[in-house]
């Protein structure tokens, strides 16, 4: 990894489960010659971090990731979230409490290091907060109302109030009176989309770990919230550049093989 004094307090972790409903053994599928790992590796590698490490519930993922000769850890596969998988994965490498760890997305090659060093300093800006994380404003009606989007309120200091898949804030006077089309603009501002981007400190996963399913987290299906009834803080600070598209559908990997060709050619 890259040197930089100062930024290399941190650590990189890249979750990476084989198991999917809409596309199996996604870290494995090759693309442009490559699997999908590798290209997160690559993307993770340009980061100034003291250390990368993969974490997935697979031998045969594991053993890719070897072969391309990184360091991968072999972790429960039972684990219900992602971010209980990341708590295992630092006691595996024995990282101190105070360790920040990013939270990269292995099936998101294309994140902005922008992006993945803003939410770093947000966390490292706010010593007494647990999590850090990214929103982008949303611009539509469409996506206000999309459960898959989902929405963070935050107050004067950056500090996340409550996540949510339903509309939230609820503008009473705006909704009653307008047409809800999903074509319709909306007032920039109001409406943050969340960009499931984190940095952790090692010493809340620990905590996150051993605390049971909250109740909010189990209706929103969101992890975030266990932290948040736990009474942790988050930090959700913009994101510096727009967050693409991740790699969940057969297309998505056709429009990443795609974008992969346009960059190469002249």
């Amino acid at each position: 990894m890259a040197e930089n004094p100062s930024h290399s307090d941190f650590v990189v972790c890249i979750p990476a489960r084989y198991h999917s409903s809409r596309l199996p053994g996604k870290p494995l599928i090759e693309m442009a010659g490559k699997p999908l790992i590798a290209w997160a590796l690559a993307s993770a590698e340009k980061l100034p971090a003291r250390e990368c490490v993969v974490a997935t519930d697979d031998a045969r993922i594991q053993h890719c990731v070897q072969s391309l000769g990184h360091h991968a850890v072999l972790t429960d596969p039972s684990h219900a979230t992602g971010t209980d998988r990341l708590a295992e994965t630092a006691k595996l490498c024995d990282w101190d409490d105070d360790t920040i760890v990013l939270n990269y997305q292995g099936d998101e090659p294309l994140v902005p290091a922008a992006n993945a060093l803003a939410v770093i300093e947000a966390l490292r800006q706010h010593p007494s907060a647990s999590v850090a994380t990214l929103y982008q404003t949303i611009e539509m009606t469409e996506a206000v109302f999309d459960p898959n989007v989902v929405k963070v309120v935050v107050d004067d200091h950056d500090r996340a109030l409550y996540f949510s898949r339903a509309p939230i804030p609820w503008d009473r006077s705006h909704w009653s009176t307008v047409n809800k089309s999903p074509a319709q603009p909306i007032a920039k501002g109001h409406y943050k989309h969340h960009i499931g981007l984190y940095a952790y400190r090692v010493g809340f996963l620990k905590r996150f770990a051993l605390a049971p399913e909250a109740p909010l987290e189990a209706l929103e299906s969101l992890e975030q919230l266990r932290a948040l009834q736990m009474g942790e803080t988050i930090i959700a600070v913009p994101a510096p550049q727009a967050m693409p598209h991740g790699i969940d559908t057969p297309e998505d990997v056709k429009r990443f093989e795609e974008y992969l060709k346009n960059r190469e050619t002249p």
